[in-house]
């Protein structure tokens, strides 16, 4: 019941269940990739589990008046398993925090069962689930899930009457996988980190083409201008050409008309001598 309110209280607020998409180039790992990349891998029970009234793993804003929160003290019932960088003996007692149901996932215990944990430690030196690759982190008491870590991690010194350490026959053929699943693991990574590149290139190069964009478009703007000055100044210059080609025709007429005048002027200074 509890989950399914925590879920509908999620997709009510604004930006609940929408807010849950998974990255767009995700794709699910096996658990041997996966508990490759958790930081501490144990097999526990759980002893009590303890109300938490907030936990900065949640940013729910009714979280103070539900039970949804919670951490659990666990005992190891084996020594770590091999690379996990926890290093405390089968018998250790500790709290994990940051149990609970989340808007988006849930990471669930009961007490008295005992689990697989993938961990980690926060900034806080806090040990909470590692949910690598956004999937879960914590494996039930199966005799499937035994057989699964008993093949991938060496787990010793276990409590009486658990069966984790007993290796199957195929852990040369196995360890062999898991290594091929190192390589596959690192391969991904590469060609993730090579289509990072390539997306950082292209957006530099779609950048740069947007700065010559500009240029062209300034450039034009500037010839444009360029050409209707220069027909400004054709204009100009053709209109004072025909200007002065018109003086200059008029000056011719106004010396012909003061040469035809000028006779009775020679008639009168004649006539004058004459008395």
């Amino acid at each position: 019941m509890w989950i399914i309110l925590a879920f509908i209280l999620a997709a009510s607020r604004p930006g609940g269940i929408l807010g849950c998409q998974l990255p767009h180039d995700w794709r699910p790992q096996t658990e041997a990739c996966r508990a490759e990349l958790a930081e501490i891998i144990v097999f526990a029970k759980v002893l009590a589990l303890h109300k938490e009234s907030y936990s900065v793993y949640n940013y729910l804003p009714w979280q103070h008046d539900t039970d949804l929160l919670f951490s659990a003290e666990i005992e190891l019932l084996c020594d770590q398993a091999w690379g996990s960088m926890l290093e405390v003996p089968a018998g250790s007692r500790f709290n994990v925090t940051g149990l609970g149901y989340f808007p988006c996932f849930s990471y669930s215990v009961t007490k008295d069962n005992n689990y697989y944990f993938f961990l980690r430690m926060d900034e806080n030196y806090n040990i909470v689930p590692h949910g690598v690759n956004f999937q879960d982190p914590i494996f039930t008491d199966t005799a499937d899930n035994h057989r699964m870590f008993a093949s991938l991690f060496q787990f010793s010194n276990c409590t009486p009457g658990t069966q984790v350490h007993s290796f199957s026959p195929e852990w040369e053929a196995q360890e062999d996988s898991r290594l091929l699943c190192s390589t596959v693991q690192k391969a991904l990574f590469e060609e993730e980190e090579r289509v990072r590149t390539l997306s950082q290139k292209v957006r530099s190069l779609e950048k740069a083409n947007g700065h010559l964009k500009e240029k062209v478009k300034t450039m034009k703007r500037l010839l444009r201008q360029a050409q209707r000055e220069t027909m400004k100044e054709q204009q100009t210059l053709s209109l004072k050409q025909l200007y002065e080609s018109k003086t200059t025709q008029h000056h011719p007429d106004q010396e012909t008309t003061q040469g035809q005048k000028s006779p009775p002027h020679k008639k009168v200074l004649s006539k004058k001598l004459k008395e």
